[in-house]
């Protein structure tokens, strides 16, 4: 480690650099009068912010990518047709949700693809492994060909490889195109992922409102043509040059108006997702949508181009970097400084009270007998710093992994396990005409809860609190909405539910990212976040099957004749108890979640402490 003394010297100097006249470039809209000896530097800044807006145009088609590849969001709007056809329980449908969800843990088939070819080749690959599982399917549906459960199973299996595979090529355009604000570009495109089963349900709206197997025809084709718009600037990718001293500000100024444009168009999905009476309204609809999506183009240009905007708007917010970024390289080797200080006085204070009392030690060991089991639980190898890199042997010896783990497996991971259900239990209540309504409900407001999930960056000037504070509140919907399911089987109590389940579990699959790096380091984040989310197909395995050993006991219970596999069940026996269990085990997720809340506060707290002390020094 550099001296302490040298380290805080270059962060000064690092600051105060970004004001210095005589260091930094001019800016596109200088106060003075122009003079013909001016023009080529003008062509330079022409050229060097032609260069700047070509990663706003990755941005847009990362946007876009992310917008139309959630597609195994839209399943429970064919999964009942599919299971017509295919002539199987409630146990294998289930068990097809889950090959889904375990294309995840094949994920890292795509970081080594990135290795060996090119990145829009992997793109491409996403886009053809999606385009032959999901068409193929449909074929299936269409009574075209007939394939054994197992292709279909390996189908479900490659089809959400390639969602898996269009993800990780999303994160690397962010990363290397947005080195400074990164976690901004990394939260407002994860977040669009949230809306794909909204607008797929808008575009089947406006193309054959009866048909749910257009629903698989949609998947394949889309992200294809999804790709061939975003391959132009993916190709055309800028070189890396620093920006210039205004350009961090102006560049945070542009991500707070697409997160304003993105909260507009999940309002509009909310409002135009289901609603259309007819195919016309629906096309009109869907083509406000597409609009919305296009727009976000538009607003590094206006940022760019009009320089009274620049000077009038962004003087009004006063945007610092690190309000947005919670966890920075700088702030973190800064919080490191501090930390080694503090650690040193405490050891001096701590000697000199043993020097003094000889049996501080056996004192101790005393007092440690008398603490209840739950603060040994807080106290016992508690974090004592964010950001500390941990290995892949040391995640799974820490009990905040593991609380961690539960949490995240009992609250986000059986959000999406009720959306994969969302088809059956509308079935269920008789509320099978409002399907479509159900899933542009949880696409909409797992939307919401994904730009919540930024609202720690937002307003740590306003109010501080630790991001995993956020996450046990964030759990708290889940068991009110499953309370509200079990009690009541209206389609009232199903929107409010369905719409309180997207909202928490949106928010924990978005901010999972930076807890994960906070806690666990950011470094390790690449192979400690795919562990952490191997709890999805865990949990898809298990939850699913849960909910369909009860769906088809009563089916076989409520018919009183033999059973056969496309039976239906109808009425609210069919999910009561599954309501009942998912809605306890939330509760456990979210005492796991407060119990990491207070095992990490201290740690939160103090990396705030030394992040404010540090701006009062620089």
């Amino acid at each position: 480690m550099r001296p302490r003394n040298d380290y805080f010297n270059n962060k000064r100097n690092k600051h105060v650099g970004t004001t210095d006249s005589s260091t930094t470039t001019p800016t596109p809209f200088p106060d003075k009068k122009l003079s013909p000896k001016d023009l080529p530097a003008i062509l330079r800044l022409i050229l060097a912010m032609a260069g700047q807006s070509r990663k706003w145009m990755i941005l847009v088609a990362t946007i876009w990518i992310q917008a139309f590849t959630g597609t195994n969001f839209d399943f429970s709007a064919y999964s009942s047709d599919l299971k017509s056809v295919l002539g199987i329980s409630q146990v294998q449908l289930n068990y097809l949700a889950t090959a889904s969800d375990l294309g995840k843990v094949l994920g890292w088939s795509s970081g080594l693809a990135l290795i060996y070819f090119p990145l829009w080749s992997v793109l491409f690959m996403a886009a053809f492994m999606g385009f032959i599982s999901y068409g193929l399917q449909w074929l299936v549906i269409r009574n075209v060909i007939s394939l054994p459960y197992i292709l279909i199973f390996l189908l479900c299996l490659m089809a959400g490889c390639s969602i898996c595979w269009f993800n990780t090529v999303c994160f690397v355009l962010c990363i290397r195109n947005f080195p400074i604000n990164r976690p901004l570009a990394l939260a407002l495109t994860v977040s669009f992922n949230g809306v794909s089963a909204a607008l797929y349900t808008l575009a089947g709206n406006a193309i054959d409102p009866l048909s749910n197997s257009l629903y698989l025809l949609l998947n394949a084709v889309v992200p294809l043509l999804t790709f061939s718009a975003a391959l132009i600037p993916i190709l055309r990718q800028p070189s890396l040059d620093p920006l210039p001293p205004d350009g961090v500000k102006r560049d945070q100024l542009i991500f707070l108006l697409l997160n304003f444009l993105a909260i507009l168009t999940g309002i509009y999905l909310l409002l135009f997702g289901s609603s259309a009476s007819n195919s016309m309204a629906a096309r009109l609809f869907f083509g406000g949508a597409i609009f919305l999506l296009i727009f976000p183009l538009c607003i590094p240009g206006i940022v760019y181009a009009r320089g009274w905007f620049h000077r009038a708007v962004h003087s009004s917010f006063h945007l610092e970097g690190s309000g947005f970024i919670l966890v920075d390289v700088d702030d973190l080797e800064l919080h490191k400084e501090l930390l080694s200080r503090e650690a040193s006085t405490h050891d001096n204070e701590l000697g000199q009270r043993l020097l003094s009392s000889g049996n501080g030690m056996i004192s101790g060991q005393k007092s440690m007998k008398t603490v209840g089991w739950c603060d040994s639980i807080i106290v016992k190898d508690q974090l004592e710093m964010l950001g500390e890199e941990h290995s892949v042997w040391l995640l799974v010896r820490r009990l905040d992994f593991w609380l961690y783990f539960i949490a995240y497996f009992c609250g986000g991971t059986i959000g999406l396990v009720y959306s994969n259900n969302l088809g059956q239990i509308a079935q269920s209540l008789g509320q099978k005409s409002s399907t479509s309504t159900l899933v542009t409900l949880y696409s909409s407001f797992s939307f919401f809860g994904r730009l919540l999930s930024a609202a720690p960056d937002y307003l740590r000037a306003k109010l501080y609190f630790a991001r995993t504070g956020w996450l046990a509140l964030a759990l708290l919907p889940t068991p009110i909405a499953f309370c509200l399911l079990a009690v009541s089987g209206n389609g009232m109590a199903l929107q409010t539910g369905t719409a309180l389940i997207g909202l928490s579990s949106g928010f924990i699959f978005a901010a999972a990212v930076s807890i994960t790096s906070e806690l666990f380091g950011p470094n390790s984040l690449g192979v400690n976040h795919n562990i952490v989310i191997t709890n999805i197909p865990i949990g898809s395995l298990l939850f699913g099957v849960l909910a369909a050993v009860v769906y088809d006991a009563n089916v076989t219970s409520g018919t009183g004749e033999d059973f056969t596999e496309t039976v239906v069940c109808m009425g609210r026996k069919c999910y009561f108890l599954t309501f009942v269990w998912w809605g306890c085990l939330s509760i456990v997720g979210l005492v796991s979640s407060f119990l990491l809340f207070l095992r990490t506060r201290s740690a939160y707290d103090r990396f705030e402490r030394n992040r404010i002390s540090a701006q009062q020094l620089f």
